[in-house]
């Protein structure tokens, strides 16, 4: 139990249903669908949707997710892949003559096709209970009345807003400029499209007046998007990947998405006697900086495309890791991984939801950078993805940018399970910190024994390319140690991510946790 004299917060429990998510609104919707006789399927899309009004830096409906559910307790964990394509037309040799060496981030070629919609739609079919009208009816009636900006979302406007060009300006910027905390945001144009999927599912979205809306406002900047491109996207189920660590198993999503890596980081941390440790010291850091960085090479040179990963049982196998984890030095800090792409940044939104009937659902749901490409349709105000970004332009790599490959993508769900059966769904916001943040938070319940929220609020260090980010809940002393071990030590600007998780309790409760980086809450019933 927290100490009551400091600031923070409790865990949030209940006995019915449960939403973790980074918005407040989001997570009281998501609860009112379950209220309404919808199961966790239901609130989850419905809260994910509405998060692209609330949250429009971070995710919308030109973006892709992926998810990780469990139906009911006597049911397999399943994974689905909302993650889409790069166009039919795209062209590597093109970019090369053109003189880039990484695909533009904020560019019409780091557009793939946003395939959230789609997943959204499947899911809702295949596991929903109430049907896209009544699930969609709450960010319908958001985007049309507007939203307060929250203070989170107030602070990451002006540095993301700078990416919106053109007919993104006009949709996300207010009287011009990046809105501020308590004015109202509205998107009537998403609403019209909104309606348009809730009357006609998947195709008011991918045919007609709005993918051509798309497919307008991509060819004005020279995309070689194509009206086939978006009739054709695709989502797919698939199985988790995964693996042990101390007691539990950490369940991801498997490539294109990069949750692999946090189960190879678990694995080297289980080399390491990370319980005798600090859970706040320099040791700990350390070790963790270092797994990461060795963690992250073995992600960009092996993950990709689902059908061009060819090493993931090397990588998730558990010797792999033992050989990885000899090569550090517990004093002194190595050079860190090469960048493979521009697949670093941390817009992302992520909502897990658990209903009475203990149907599980992890979902994250992103446009990658903030405000994603800043390329947005004229009429209705889709603001597309630039997960393109996450290509390399090396044509002998797997992750090489081509026609119709989906990307490496940084966004991963994740879910503790015991003997098959889901017993926490969780999400780690934060770009490529992503791993490090499912590791970091694993290794805070299972090696010291810490609550979820209590893991979630716990500060965090992030080995990010040259440079270890040290959040301000670490001491002074704990930088100066890590400094004096060779590594460059810096206190970022913001938070480094953002969490939730929902806990189902041996004793029939859910445990609801957020993080208070984000303006979100645990909401339950």
């Amino acid at each position: 139990m927290r100490d009551f004299h400091f600031p923070g917060r409790s865990p949030v429990l209940a006995s019915n249903g449960m939403c973790a998510t980074s918005h407040p609104l989001a997570a009281k919707v998501a609860v009112d669908i379950m209220e309404r006789g919808g199961n966790a399927m239901d609130a989850a899309i419905a809260g994910a949707v509405l998060l692209g009004i609330c949250e429009p830096q971070m995710t919308g409906l030109g973006g892709d997710c992926f998810v990780l559910f469990q139906a009911d307790e006597n049911s397999d964990i399943k994974a689905l892949n909302g993650s889409g394509r790069a166009p039919a037309a795209a062209d590597l040799a093109a970019l090369k003559a053109a003189g880039h060496k990484t695909v533009p981030l904020r560019g019409p070629e780091a557009v793939t096709i946003p395939t959230a919609v789609e997943a959204f739609c499947t899911l809702s079919e295949d596991y929903g209970k109430l049907g896209l009208a009544d699930i969609l009816a709450p960010a319908i009636r958001y985007a049309e009345e507007g939203v307060p900006v929250a203070q989170r979302v107030a602070f990451d406007w002006p540095e993301a807003g700078k990416a919106l060009q053109g007919h993104g300006k006009t949709h996300y910027l207010l009287n011009g400029k990046p809105a501020k905390a308590g004015q109202i945001f509205a998107a009537p144009g998403q609403a019209k499209v909104l309606r348009k999927i809730a009357k006609d599912g998947r195709k008011g979205f991918y045919e007609g007046e709005v993918a051509e809306d798309m497919v307008a406002a991509l060819a004005e900047v020279g995309g070689v998007h194509s009206a086939q491109d978006f009739a054709q996207a695709e989502c797919f189920y698939t199985d988790p990947v995964g693996g042990p660590y101390k007691g539990v198993d950490l369940l991801e999503h498997p490539p294109n998405g990069q949750g692999a890596t946090a189960n190879l980081m678990l694995n080297m941390l289980a080399e390491f006697d990370i319980a005798g440790m600090d859970p706040l010291g320099a040791e700990r850091a350390h070790i963790e900086a270092e797994v990461t960085k060795l963690a992250y090479d073995a992600r960009n040179r092996f993950i990709a495309d689902p059908d061009m990963t060819t090493h993931l049982e090397h990588m998730l196998a558990p010797e792999t890791a033992k050989k990885l984890a000899e090569l550090i030095d517990p004093k002194k800090a190595m050079k860190a991984a090469a960048e493979l792409s521009e697949a670093v940044h941390k817009d992302t939104v992520y909502i897990t939801v658990v209903d009475e009937n203990r149907m599980s659902v992890s979902l994250i749901y992103s446009i990658f950078h903030g405000f994603g490409s800043g390329i947005a349709s004229e009429k209705f105000g889709i603001l597309l993805q630039n997960r393109g970004a996450g290509f390399t332009l090396d044509a002998a790599h797997p992750n090489a940018y081509g026609a119709s490959k989906r990307p490496m993508h940084t966004i991963i769900p994740g879910m503790l399970a015991q003997s098959g059966k889901a017993i926490m769904p969780f999400g780690v916001m934060g770009g490529a910190y992503q791993p490090c943040g499912h590791a970091r938070f694993v290794s805070n319940i299972q090696d010291f024994g810490m609550d979820a929220q209590t893991a979630i609020d716990a500060p965090r260090a992030f080995s990010d390319g040259n440079a270890m980010k040290v959040e301000k809940g670490y001491s002074d002393a704990v930088r100066a140690e890590l400094a004096e071990m060779g590594h460059s030590v810096n206190v970022p600007d913001g938070p480094i991510g953002g969490a939730q998780a929902v806990l189902i309790r041996d004793d029939g409760l859910l445990e609801g946790a957020s993080d208070p980086r984000k303006d979100g809450s645990a909401i339950g019933y």
